[in-house]
């Protein structure tokens, strides 16, 4: 990487007034906000393009390219949308593109993970240019939340069909504060302010995302000058940078939960009792304490108290070894077994995995953690070629349905999210029903029924909500954090 050679050479790299450098901890997949649905890429797309509904910092729903919307009836919906709004390539953004746009995401031959945002769709209607209707198969009550999510982002056909398959490679127009510029993979990613954006202009001209795995040298960037922000900086470092009057420290909470999964279509951990004993052999107190330093909460259930619809008072898994012991005799895995461990090079999951596998020694469960490139881990978690994972998961939306649907519902299985394999039909039920019902008391009830179940039948060890905790130079004014972890950049500025 280039600071790492700069520090080499002896140079501190300055970041430039007219530019906003920020380090991520993990490389991006792909600029098509209908490719892969993961975090690092997702944040550099959501300065690139727009969605009909915004999600505010306070989880607010508030217009985007739509500038109003009606409930027809339980199935259709209407939306009246934004005019004189133009793509970066100079076409006017109407109704046939958001039209384009859904019908992309749920087509089978594209095969979008984020498919299930929008598979509730029956018929997508232009009315004229500016007014789209929905129909919906049933009501489907979490509907302008799925509208905010980055992946229902709005396309330009023109733009998507002259680039074929390099879409999101070397294309990537949208109707957003900043326009693609240049991507090295694996190293950073350019974009230049639109001069052209139908909303608040962005202040920095240019806005760069570098790949900078290694959290201390993320921690390391900011200090020196090499960037000025650096996201998810670790607690071995937080101290330090907050003693720098160079540097300012932000913590927030925010919708993630940190887990490891278990491939149940995998011996033994197609065994519930198999599960259940891990659950409690595995200390988390020490994982909250000694990993995290104060920077998370332990999880008890599989959503962020933030997100609607969390059940409030689920019982954790206490540290029992002897009824993890138990459980394993039970199961016929008296005598232990092996198991790997996949996890990308982030400094605390590596720690994660760590303990986990001294944990899970006492019970001669011989594991092996293998790390992987964060591209190659999800394609094989996706796949189904693991045993067990560590991975975080942020309910974007705010709302249970996507924190459960996509990582529980059977029909979600592999890259969409539901990379356990795991499934029950009575949680399946329960997470129709959130999508149908209209009363919130209600769909709160089967959403709460739903994580009862999850817990008990355990295809996570739970772990930790964690905070965001990012270093910025002191310089840098107007960063507010948002807790799905798409900051809007585009109204920092530097002092």
């Amino acid at each position: 990487m280039v600071m790492s050679l700069s520090f080499m050479l002896g140079e501190e790299v300055q970041a430039q007034d007219d530019e906003l450098t920020v380090a991520q901890g993990a490389t991006r997949t792909t600029m098509d906000p209908q490719g892969e649905n993961d975090q690092p890429s997702a944040q550099v797309r959501a300065h690139i393009y727009d969605t009909l509904i915004h999600q505010t910092p306070d989880l607010e729903l508030e217009p985007g390219l739509a500038v109003d919307w009606e409930q027809v009836d339980d199935v259709t919906w209407e939306f009246e949308l934004r005019e004189g709004v133009y793509f970066h390539n100079g076409e006017e953004f109407t109704a046939d593109d958001v039209k384009f746009t859904y019908e992309r995401l749920i087509d089978p031959d594209m095969a979008s993970d984020s498919a299930f945002l929008l598979d509730m769709l029956s018929d997508i209607e232009v009315v004229d240019d500016y007014t789209i209707r929905l129909e919906l198969e049933e009501p489907f009550t979490p509907l302008l939340s799925h509208l905010s999510h980055t992946s229902t982002s709005i396309l330009n056909e023109t733009a998507v069909e002259e680039a074929g398959e390099d879409y999101g490679i070397t294309t990537s127009i949208g109707t957003g504060p900043y326009e693609f510029a240049e991507w090295l993979s694996g190293d950073y990613i350019t974009l230049e302010r639109n001069d052209n954006y139908w909303g608040e202009e962005a202040n920095i001209e240019n806005l760069t995302f570098r790949t900078v795995e290694e959290s201390t040298v993320r921690a390391i960037e900011v200090e020196t000058g090499g960037v000025d922000i650096a996201f998810d900086v670790p607690p071995v470092d937080v101290e330090r940078l907050d003693e720098d009057p160079g540097v300012e420290i932000i913590q927030s909470e925010t919708l993630s939960t940190t887990y490891i999964g278990f491939n149940a279509d995998r011996e033994p951990f197609d065994d519930v009792r198999v599960r259940q004993a891990i659950n409690y052999a595995v200390d988390t107190d020490p994982i909250v304490d000694q990993v995290y330093e104060g920077q998370a909460s332990r999880a008890t259930g599989p959503i962020s108290e933030l997100v609607w619809g969390a059940h409030p008072d689920l019982e954790p898994y206490e540290h029992d070894p002897d009824r993890a012991q138990e459980l394993l005799e039970e199961a016929g895995y008296e005598d232990g077994f092996s198991a790997t461990i996949y996890t990308n090079d982030e400094s605390q999951r590596l720690q994660v995995s760590e303990l986990v596998q001294d944990n899970l020694s006492d019970l001669n469960i011989d594991i092996s953690v293998d790390v992987l490139e964060w591209g190659d881990y999800l394609e094989r978690t996706g796949e189904g070629e693991h045993d067990m994972f560590v991975l975080g998961w942020v309910t974007v939306t705010g709302d249970a349905d996507y924190g459960l649907y996509s990582l529980f519902h059977s029909s979600q299985y592999g890259h969409p999210g539901n990379r356990t394999f795991w499934s029950d039909p009575d949680v399946d039920d329960y997470l129709d029903d959130g999508r149908l019902l209209v009363d919130e008391d209600e769909r709160e009830t089967a959403y709460i029924e739903a994580q009862e179940i999850i817990r008990d039948e355990a295809p996570w060890i739970f772990l930790v909500n964690e905070d965001d905790v990012h270093g910025l130079q002191d310089n840098v004014q107007n960063f507010e954090p948002h807790p799905a972890g798409h900051h809007d950049l585009s109204q920092v500025t530097l002092d």
